[in-house]
């Protein structure tokens, strides 16, 4: 009969390191997901040719294929896209900075955590895609409204999670550094901050989408450039299969940004996965041992 703590050790493993799994279990595990898909395709596919979908509401695919390689063979969405990623990091890594030091010093003083926290309250319930037109006021047409943008909307989560991270500490621990002479410094660089480590990149994964959100709602009010500008005039246009493949493009993108920092979160907080990586194995010896 198996303990219980068996019974978590499996559960925790269901989740263990995606890159460690094999090429057959890969392929188990995302097969059904690319059946759907392409049945989907399929049938949307299908359903435009027969004029069963109006070609305003959904475009067919062969149809937004063609025009994405287009978009691309032309030279037409290279500014673009630069653009916009270049909003979008440039706001992230102001917004999640400022957000990171915040959360810090919340953590630090009391005092300042009653202090700020209200007006990080007021900033998440606050739709801040309304502010797209002021920020276009005060800052003007250009790169620096959409990086504001993106800053804003990326804020909070990170924030929000850095701070919890910090403060939801194992106190027998904190004990134990404290009680072997560790300095405040020590305690913060090698306890405090590792442990804040996994929720504060679950934070930078929301963070990084949601700075792409906000530089393309900047880009559907006022800019020279961007892919929410080239959706934006495509739409204007009716050119609903261009429409279509830019807004593919921007998916490719924001699956590309949360990837990097997926990547980043692995090789940072590479510990949290090779303890999932170790559960892993301790199982499948577990089960050799009662196959044989």
């Amino acid at each position: 009969m198996r303990t219980s703590e068996e019974q978590d050790i499996r559960t925790v493993e269901g989740i263990a390191e995606p890159g460690r799994i094999s090429g057959r279990r890969r392929l188990q595990l995302t097969w059904p997901a690319l059946l759907v898909f392409v049945v989907l395709v399929s049938l949307w596919e299908l359903a435009a040719r027969a004029g069963l979908i109006s070609h305003l509401v959904l475009p067919a695919p062969s149809g937004i294929a063609l025009a994405l390689v287009d978009l691309f063979t032309t030279g037409i969405i290279w500014q673009h896209l630069l653009a916009t990623f270049t909003a979008t990091i440039a706001g992230f890594a102001f917004g999640a900075g400022l957000a990171f030091i915040l959360a810090v010093l919340s953590s630090f003083w009391g005092w300042f955590r009653r202090i700020v926290s209200p007006y990080m309250i007021i900033l998440q319930v606050t739709p801040r895609v309304a502010l797209a037109p002021i920020f276009i006021t005060w800052f003007g047409f250009g790169l620096t409204p959409k990086i504001v943008m993106a800053a804003t909307i990326c804020f909070f989560p990170v924030f929000i999670n850095t701070l919890t991270g910090l403060l939801n500490t194992d106190e027998e621990a904190l004990e134990m550094f404290r009680s072997m002479g560790a300095s405040n410094r020590q305690i913060f660089t090698q306890f405090t901050m590792p442990s804040a480590m996994p929720v504060t990149f679950a934070g930078l994964k929301t963070g990084i989408t949601l700075a792409l959100i906000g530089a393309v709602v900047a880009e559907f009010v006022a800019t020279s450039q961007g892919l929410g500008l080239l959706i934006d005039r495509f739409t204007f246009r009716l050119a609903m299969e261009e429409s279509f493949s830019v807004l593919l493009v921007l998916a490719l993108l924001g699956l590309a940004l949360y990837g990097i920092m997926e990547f980043l979160d692995r090789r940072v907080v590479f510990w949290t996965h090779e303890e999932r990586l170790s559960k892993k194995e301790i199982r499948s010896r577990r089960e050799r041992e009662e196959t044989a």
